[in-house]
């Protein structure tokens, strides 16, 4: 049974209306990383929706969390917010409402695109509205408590000065430390590090907890009944450990069903994205990958297994198995050690599977498609070369957009030099083509002229072609390569000619053959 099931038949069984909770703290630029807790909590949340459960899927924004250093990519002048709450501080583009929402809603956007079906909160405006009074209150009349349940829990020494919550100071507006002798429902005094004294009322979102009393005042909120996290906050003494006492001992409520996810590793040559300098975020995963197969590449494994995220030619492999796995699940043709991913496959599309097996054009012959046309009409008219679209859907069509423009993504940050190539519109006057070369063209010329345009036709002609002549296969390809795109090595070469107009290439033959 695929983890996602087995999840979804424990809280379906012990929830009636269940709420699952994700979220992220965008206090920079997000990386793919982060799509595994988005991804792993509507796989789960569309499995249980399956089961005919009322079911929730929150993801909260942390965009009151402070901006605790400036980071390379920000300019100097933000060394001044430090600090403060990142819903406060200014957006680095002038585009968006403030910093957080800056960094977060592209990644918003495109998780949309996804189909993660959630509700979208934002934890300043819980604060705002009042939503975390009682938890601020009931953390600060039982603060000796809670230092004792974290001494408990982490194993460090208790420390008597610590804060649950911190003010918002008035003034320099960054986090203080509250005076606890002071508070008396709802004020608290405090000072700050820039010298100001003042007081707080902690319901008037001037303030925010603590991550390890944050957490568990949202699962007492909002009653939520599993949720995904990084491996981090599950390590013995960790967040979830402390949380799991705290919302019980202190909020009276009850912990989640916890599913915690190892992180993603970047891999391969296109880690970086190769315009920008920075590594691969998000938003690039999602520009860069067909949403189902980037759904698929996190639902194929357990959680519990770290994901080598490979931005190179790992991407096309994975489109590639992908693809596999549908025509396995349509021709009902799997081993039991493939039921698993042909499970990962199905809730890749969130359950709800096309009706018949989709128009597939094999990834990588897309990735050269995609390079000999200028548009989507062209990469269709080219297509129709090599491929029956006649009995195409408006789905079929839909999805093979989406693809074309994730390749055009993936060719223009992060695929490596030696997938790229550009026909050249003629033969350049430097090229060098030698008398066995000639002959060569000029033979296939010939064997040409009269051919179906196929790409087996094409594949059987040039083979033979040059095995019968003193040029050898090896040189006979690199020879057709450099006179199409310059280069020695490309496509392969029968899928490649046959998606060229076949007068385009008996042309260039033969004024290469002269």
């Amino acid at each position: 049974m695929h983890w996602a099931d087995v999840i979804a038949n424990e809280i379906a069984e012990n929830c009636e209306k269940p709420l699952i909770a994700t979220g992220i703290s965008p206090t920079g630029i997000i990386h793919v990383g982060s799509l595994r807790e988005a991804i792993t909590g509507e796989s789960v949340r569309s499995a249980v929706e399956a089961r005919g459960k009322e079911v929730r899927l929150i993801y909260l924004i942390d965009s009151f969390d402070p901006l605790r250093r400036r980071y390379d990519f920000l300019p100097p002048s933000y060394e001044q917010y430090v600090g403060m709450p990142i819903s406060r501080i200014p957006c680095p583009c002038g585009k968006h409402r403030n910093y957080a929402h800056h960094f977060v809603q592209p990644f918003l956007d495109a998780v949309d695109s996804l189909g993660v079906h959630c509700e979208i909160i934002w934890t300043h405006e819980l604060y705002a509205q009042g939503r975390f009074t009682d938890c601020i209150r009931t953390a600060l009349d039982k603060r000796e408590q809670v230092i004792q349940i974290l001494h408990e829990v982490t194993g460090k020494e208790a420390n008597p000065n610590y804060a649950p919550y911190n003010p918002v100071c008035e003034k320099c507006g960054r986090f203080a430390t509250p005076k606890f002798d002071t508070f008396e429902f709802p004020y608290i005094w405090y000072e700050c590090s820039c010298g100001h004294c003042g007081r707080n009322d902690i319901s008037s979102g001037e303030g925010k907890l603590t991550w390890r009393l944050e957490w568990p005042a949202k699962w007492k909120i909002f009653g939520t009944s599993a949720e995904p996290f990084g491996k981090d906050h599950a390590a013995a003494g960790g967040s979830y450990d402390s949380g799991k006492r705290i919302v019980s001992e202190i909020y009276g409520g009850v912990a989640p069903y916890p599913i915690p996810y190892e992180f993603v590793q970047l891999k391969g040559v296109g880690q970086m994205h190769k315009s920008l300098g920075c590594p691969v975020t998000g938003l690039d995963a999602i520009n860069m990958t067909p949403p189902e197969v980037l759904n698929y590449l996190f639902l194929r494994v357990l959680p519990s297994r770290t994901i080598d995220y490979d931005s190179g030619l790992g991407t096309l492999d994975m489109a590639d198995e992908y693809d596999r796995m549908e025509v396995k699940f349509f021709n009902k043709d799997w081993t039991e050690a493939e039921e698993n991913t042909i499970r990962a496959y199905e809730i890749a599309q969130h359950n709800h599977v096309p009706s018949k097996l989709p128009l597939q054009i094999p990834y990588r012959h897309l990735v050269n498609v995609v390079q000999m046309a200028p548009d989507f009409d062209g990469v269709i008219e080219v297509l129709k070369r090599t491929v029956d679209l006649s009995e195409a859907t408006p789905e079929d069509m839909d999805r093979l957009r989406r693809r074309v423009d994730c390749v055009r993504y993936w060719l223009n940050g992060f695929a490596p030099d030696q997938v790229k190539f550009s026909i050249m519109p003629s033969l350049p006057e430097m090229i060098q083509i030698d008398t066995m070369e000639k002959v060569f063209f000029k033979e296939l010329v010939n064997r040409m002229n009269d051919c179906n345009w196929e790409t087996d036709v094409i594949n059987e002609i040039v083979s033979g072609t040059a095995k019968s002549m003193p040029i050898g296969s090896k040189a006979g390809y690199k020879a057709l390569y450099k006179i199409f795109i310059g280069k020695s090595a490309g496509p392969r070469l029968g899928s490649f000619l046959a998606s060229m107009d076949k007068k385009f290439v008996i042309n260039r033959l033969m004024q290469a053959s002269n």
